[in-house]
């Protein structure tokens, strides 16, 4: 059972929560400014669904292993449940599939890699810096 409350967060032990240099995805004037700003630095878009466990346990195990700078990579949240439109824009403009969890890696304003579930964190985002 311990193992769970790690992955899951459930733990009644305290567990320090690393910080993500998050930025929240919340309008959809963004996906035009993520595009044209991938020309010049890698953008990230995690698509996470707030009510899913598995998609709970892979952003976990995501910002555990996170370990690159803001200088690196501009990296941003969507909360499916409430911005559902900006998903099925995403998918759009950058012709992926939505899935849920799900990672996409923008480079020179197309999608140069994604990953959904538990190959998320099979991703090798230093190959895109």
């Amino acid at each position: 059972m311990g193992i769970l409350n790690k992955l899951f967060g459930g733990s009644t032990e305290q567990r320090e929560k690393k910080e993500l240099p998050w930025i929240s995805l919340s309008e959809l004037q963004q996906l035009d400014f993520i595009e044209e700003k991938s020309t010049n630095k890698t953008q990230v878009i995690f698509k996470h669904s707030t009510r899913c466990g598995i998609s709970s346990m892979v952003m976990n195990l995501f910002i555990d292993a996170y370990d690159y700078s803001e200088n690196d990579i501009d990296l941003y949240y969507l909360d499916l449940i409430s911005y559902r439109n900006i998903s099925n824009k995403i998918a759009h403009k950058f012709q992926v599939i939505h899935e849920s969890p799900q990672l996409l890696v923008i480079r020179n304003g197309i999608a140069v890699a994604h990953a959904s579930h538990s190959q998320i964190n099979d991703l090798n985002l230093q190959q895109f810096i």
